[in-house]
């Protein structure tokens, strides 16, 4: 009987008390401060390199957004593509979200290609830096690398507040931002000798 009303006191208290601990562990630990996720989750362990999670991850996302506003010519003339039903805006809405926070993964260290790939960086005039030179740039300059991607993030913050009040003029000047904010990307980091865009 002892037996059976100490295990009921030890879950009459033991629920409250793995509250208070969880509670203690996700709180800041001074007042008006935030804990790091790191301290709370664990390490950011990357699954693929940067090429990898640009192809496959970042350009569908802002594919979402250019392909959301064209004009076609057609035999009635120009016509302006534009997201007109709700599932047009969703799908808008989708790239905006996983470019504003999918473009944070690039702050994890990570390869900038797979293993053996070195982009085209071979011959007298190659038309794309090596692994080993994006990151000697990123290393020389993390402050522009940083910014970069701080560019990428706003775009996509930017159509999530289009989105939100369906403003379909202001689409067209996010996706010129877009586009501005990967192309001066790579011409730092990926092809710089190719001629600007803008």
């Amino acid at each position: 009987m002892v037996g059976v009303s100490v295990r009921r006191v030890f879950a009459v208290y033991a629920g409250p008390c793995a509250l208070c601990v969880s509670m203690w562990a996700c709180s800041p630990s001074k007042p008006g401060t935030t804990s790091r996720p790191q301290e709370l989750w664990g390490d950011l362990k990357p699954a693929v390199s940067v090429k990898e999670l640009m192809r496959d991850l970042i350009d569908p996302a802002s594919d979402r957004i250019f392909d959301s506003v064209s004009t076609v010519v057609g035999p009635k003339g120009r016509v302006a593509k534009v997201p007109k039903t709700e599932e047009e805006w969703d799908q808008v809405r989708v790239g905006a979200v996983t470019l504003a926070e999918g473009i944070y993964l690039l702050k994890i260290p990570r390869p900038f290609t797979p293993a053996g790939d070195e982009n085209d960086s071979a011959g007298p005039n190659p038309s794309e830096l090596s692994p080993k030179q994006i990151l000697a740039k990123l290393q020389a300059d993390p402050v522009l690398w940083n910014a970069k991607i701080e560019a990428l993030r706003n775009v996509g913050l930017e159509v999530l507040d289009i989105v939100k009040n369906k403003r379909v003029d202001e689409l067209w000047d996010a996706s010129d931002n877009l586009e501005q904010a990967c192309e001066t990307c790579h011409v730092q980091f990926w092809y710089p000798n190719e001629p600007a865009l803008f």
